[in-house]
């Protein structure tokens, strides 16, 4: 028998109707899991953005010792300019800096005109490392430095931040998992019930020389088309939800001035999560049926 698209997308469309409330359990574990796995997608594209944004913010305060003259500040400079990891040096005066805790206090500056003989801050040196990973060997290294005060990158902040972070990740993941697993299991038990249900009508197409792609296209179909039914409503809640989300926070967000905070733009990422639950629920579908076939039907 030769191979008919229209027939198999027919009889896998027969299938869905024939098996209603199996059909139906299926396609709503497939909707539950994708709408859940499109939910945590957007969350962890987001983290990413995030953990991306803070390790570009990261950045070494390095404050030299205030007894030392402009000649051992200076060499404080070079020095960091040539160790290896270093991207950027940037130097700022005590002066530099009182203008700035002026400029922060606005009106109530004026309280602290009388330091500016004896300024008691310090020169500073912001450093930014050419990658995250370096920022703790930077830190520890320029520590052991002479005319050195004190170093920060806020690395209590930052382990702190990277390690929720990477257990919002985790945890998604783990979910993610789970949940498509299971939808996998309810596809495939509703596939081994229209199998034994028609179990006659496969032993006659065998009799009369059906090959096994001409027996399984139905069903094949029939899983492809539960897959690709459960995602729809998962698209269209993700695609419109995460346009009002990113419309009510992004403000916010812009107005505290947070900028590591930025969210992605929806229609960046609503297409891009549309096409991967559109293709998991397909290989969701696609799956089930297989194994379905492969280890009951044995045909």
């Amino acid at each position: 028998m030769k191979f008919n698209g229209f027939r198999h997308l027919r009889e896998g469309a027969k299938g869905l109707v024939r098996n209603g409330w199996m059909t139906f359990a299926s396609v709503s574990a497939v909707t539950v899991t994708l709408l859940l796995v499109g939910i945590f997608a957007m969350v962890m594209f987001n983290v990413n953005k995030i953990s991306d944004n803070v390790e570009k913010d990261v950045e070494i305060q390095v404050f030299v010792e205030r007894e030392s003259d402009q000649a051992k500040i200076d060499a404080v400079g070079k020095k960091l300019e040539q160790m290896p990891g270093v991207e950027s040096v940037r130097y700022s005066s005590k002066e530099d800096e009182l203008d700035r805790f002026k400029e922060q206090l606005g009106e109530g500056s004026q309280a602290y005109q009388s330091v500016e003989k004896d300024n008691p801050l310090h020169d500073r040196y912001i450093v930014k490392a050419t990658s995250p990973n370096e920022t703790e060997t930077i830190a520890t290294t320029v520590k052991k430095m002479e005319n050195i005060d004190s170093v920060e990158y806020g690395e209590d902040y930052v382990e702190k931040m990277f390690n929720f972070l990477e257990g919002v990740r985790i945890g998604g993941i783990i979910l993610i998992v789970g949940l498509t697993f299971m939808a996998m299991f309810l596809i495939s038990n509703t596939i081994k019930v229209t199998i034994f249900s028609r179990r006659r009508e496969i032993e006659i197409m065998r009799l009369v020389g059906a090959k096994n792609g001409f027996i399984r296209a139905p069903f094949f179909i029939e899983g492809l088309l539960m897959g690709v039914l459960g995602a729809l409503i998962p698209i269209a809640v993700v695609y419109f939800g995460y346009e009002v989300t990113y419309n009510a926070l992004q403000p916010q967000l812009v107005s505290l001035n947070a900028s590591i905070f930025t969210l992605i733009p929806p229609g960046e990422l609503s297409v891009q999560v549309s096409v991967i639950l559109l293709a998991l629920g397909a290989f969701i579908g696609v799956w089930g049926s297989t194994t379905s076939l492969g280890r009951f039907l044995k045909i």
